[in-house]
């Protein structure tokens, strides 16, 4: 490696062509960032003082490329960004000197000679700088006076008109302003391919530009890695069609998620969105029996599932309809495991059938767990590591048992906790109503009712000064029933006709054009025939609707037999079984004290188990999150968790983490009255909810 400080103009003299390779991100440096560098340069121009502005380093590989070529051909690594800005403003310059009456020491001929072509040379050879391929001709244009591309850099074009419009507000003398570009000087960095890793070179490099994203380095040290005439190959078979479906990158966030989706499938853990790239060299360093051409086709493969999933374009519409209702629930923690099944499909170890079945059983699972109100801190792990658990010779009942065998927090809801929870849960307040009640109206419709023309309908009014009629239909305990029934699935519908049925009594509502009689939903079907909206009707509709949702979003039916046989706890181990009958200390008041405490504890969470011990009693959803020990006039409470972490306003907790104690944690307190509940399950919270953000 050869490194030296020069002048940037004199870096650019001569009969030389840097070459942008295909790998490196287009141009992007934005206004914000040629305002900057438009700073510098007029400070360096006005300021005689000012001897050089450093401006940054050119790093590019000398030798043993295009040897073909009479001009030296230069593959820059990197600095394109800058490279790309200063050539805007030095056609901007000699845009305007030419127009320009005043007198000038440089013509915009002797610039474009002398730094931006090589004047006696033809075709591309004839630029001095040559772009990737979204940019290219966008630059070529500008220099040759031509008219722009029909799709054209914006970022390049909006640069350059910066340029011109800076120099013109400026009023600045143009001699002066050329005497600033003089002065800029930069680091002339020349690699030798025999003896130089450009990779290491290019991660070392600290920028002065935008930060490179994730995607930037994966394609950076892809490519870079092959030879100029294998870089094209790949970039044009492979990484362009990739980036062109992703939106040619201009949110490189969307392939940062896919390439840790990707990683998280082959891996089988998942890496932080930050550390993509460090993972994904990891990866192509253990993958010592495969090319590089290899993995970047298999990356590609996997790219058009991901594709299809997150902009649902599959062009079976009978697979994207789930897809659509998947991306409805906002669940992208599920797609590891769908791009794996979604390869299998592809690679046909799964037939049509029994792929929408698999995305049916996700969509099911991942919306009777939101009705449920089951935590969903542990999705994203759920999803990364399932697919282990199928034998994919026995794929359909292995996929449904290993979703069946999922316990505690990971679970599957049976039909009876999913019809509870539908029946009590918050409909209206529920961030997936629509897709509920678009579910409930269109199931086994071929006619599909586009519900996102409707709006919402509290068949009983939200108004809380309810009419002398609704009260009259709801009875005497009507205020009850409001707040009690009010949002509940029983009670909303949908319509067109939202504010001429307002809060106007049930049967004008029901007769009214527009109005329930009078609607083609089959969600108001039954209650254009009701002459009463009323508590004992609400609880109808809504128990009819909840055994329709068992329909829609079906608890597969396997025999036990089968998830026995997939069970990994079918071996039957002896172990020493204790009950309440083991802790003395609970009898009268302490008892009272227990039972009122473990009914709270236990219902943080259906997944909450509860165990007894020889010296305390256990309460785990993953593991022991609280531990109670009975004592005669009190309950000692350990809490799974360190000292520093716990909020305790009351200061009651003690720092046991240095004694010798029962229970598990760093956490103690002491209940020794029903008074004191209420606090106690504050700090108990705590600890079931780190729990449940650690797993």
């Amino acid at each position: 490696m050869k490194a030296v400080e020069t002048n940037l103009l004199k870096f650019l003299q001569g009969t030389k062509q840097f070459i942008i390779p295909i790998y490196q991100r287009k141009y992007s440096w934005t206004i914000s960032q040629c305002r900057q560098l438009w700073n510098d340069i007029l400070r360096a121009a006005e300021d005689e003082k000012i001897k050089g502005h450093f401006v940054g380093s050119i790093v590019y590989i000398e030798r043993g490329l295009y040897q073909i070529s009479s001009v030296p051909q230069l593959l820059v690594i990197d600095g394109q960004q800058r490279m790309t800005t200063l050539t805007l403003f030095l056609l901007a310059l000699g845009k305007a000197i030419e127009e320009s009456d005043q007198p000038c020491d440089i013509t915009r001929r002797k610039i474009m000679n002398y730094y931006l072509v090589n004047n006696d040379e033809e075709g591309d050879q004839y630029h001095k700088l040559i772009l990737t391929k979204s940019d290219k001709d966008t630059l070529i244009s500008l220099t040759s006076k031509k008219s722009l591309p029909e799709e054209f850099s914006q970022r390049v074009y909006e640069n350059y008109n910066f340029f011109i419009d800076s120099i013109k507000k400026s009023e600045i003398d143009l001699n002066k302003l050329f005497q600033g570009i003089a002065k800029l000087i930069v680091v002339d960095i020349s690699l030798d391919r025999d003896h130089d890793n450009p990779q290491l070179i290019f991660e070392s490099l600290n920028s002065t530009g935008l930060d490179l994203s994730q995607a930037d380095l994966i394609r950076n040290f892809v490519l870079m890695r092959l030879e100029p005439k294998e870089q094209a190959e790949l970039y044009t078979e492979y990484w362009y069609p990739m980036e062109r479906s992703f939106g040619n990158l201009n949110d490189s966030n969307l392939f940062d998620r896919f390439m840790r989706d990707y990683l998280t499938v082959k891996m089988g853990k998942i890496p932080n969105i930050q550390d993509v790239y460090t993972v994904f060299k990891d990866y192509v360093y253990q993958q010592s029996e495969q090319t590089v051409n290899e993995i970047v086709e298999d990356i590609y493969r996997f790219s058009k599932y991901f594709v299809k999933l997150a902009f649902q374009i599959e062009k079976d519409k009978n697979i994207n309809q789930v897809l659509v209702d998947i991306n409805a629930l906002k669940v992208d923690v599920s797609y590891p495991f769908l791009l794996e099944v979604y390869d299998d499909y592809g690679q046909q170890k799964l037939s049509k059938e029994d792929f929408i079945t698999i995305l049916e059983l996700v969509e099911a699972y991942v919306f009777r767990r939101s009705i449920c109100g089951v935590p969903t801190n542990s999705l994203n792990k759920t999803f990364a590591t399932i697919s282990k658990e199928i034998d994919k010779d026995n794929y359909m009942e292995s996929a449904i048992a290993a979703f069946l065998l999922q316990d505690s927090h990971r679970r599957f809801p049976k039909n009876e906790e999913f019809i509870q929870e539908s029946l009590v849960k918050d409909v209206y307040n529920f961030r997936n109503r629509n897709y509920l009640l678009r579910k409930l109206e269109n199931f086994n419709r071929k006619e599909i009712v586009d519900i996102e023309s409707y709006t919402i309908e509290h068949i009983m009014p939200q108004n809380k000064n309810l009419s002398s009629e609704w009260r009259e239909s709801l009875g005497i305990s009507w205020e009850e029933i409001h707040n009690t029934y009010l949002h509940r699935l029983g009670n909303l519908t949908l319509t067109r006709y939202n504010s001429e049925l307002s809060d106007k009594p049930f049967l004008v509502k029901r007769e009214m054009k527009g109005g329930f009689a009078d609607s083609p939903l089959r969600l108001n079907k039954e209650l254009g025939r009701l002459d009463v909206w009323n508590e004992d009707e609400i609880t109808k509709r809504a128990r009819s609707l909840a055994d329709l949702a068992v329909r829609v979003w079906k608890y597969p039916q396997i025999s036990d037999e089968v998830i026995s046989k997939y069970s990994k706890n079918n071996s039957k181990v002896e172990t020493v079984s204790y009950t309440i009958a083991d802790h003395p200390e609970l009898k009268g008041e302490m008892l009272a004290l227990y039972e009122e405490l473990r009914k709270r504890i236990s219902n943080l969470d259906s997944s909450v188990r509860m165990e007894y011990k020889k010296l305390y009693v256990a309460f785990k959803t993953i593991t022991n999150f609280v531990d109670i020990v009975p004592q005669k006039s009190r309950l000692r409470i350990s809490l799974n968790m360190a000292f520093r972490e716990i909020k305790d306003p009351q200061g009651i907790c003690k720092d046991v983490s240095n004694l010798g104690r029962w229970g598990n944690g760093d956490v103690e307190f002491s209940l020794s009255s029903v008074n004191e509940i209420e606090y106690a399950m504050f700090l108990i919270k705590q600890s079931f909810e780190k729990q449940l953000d650690d797993e």
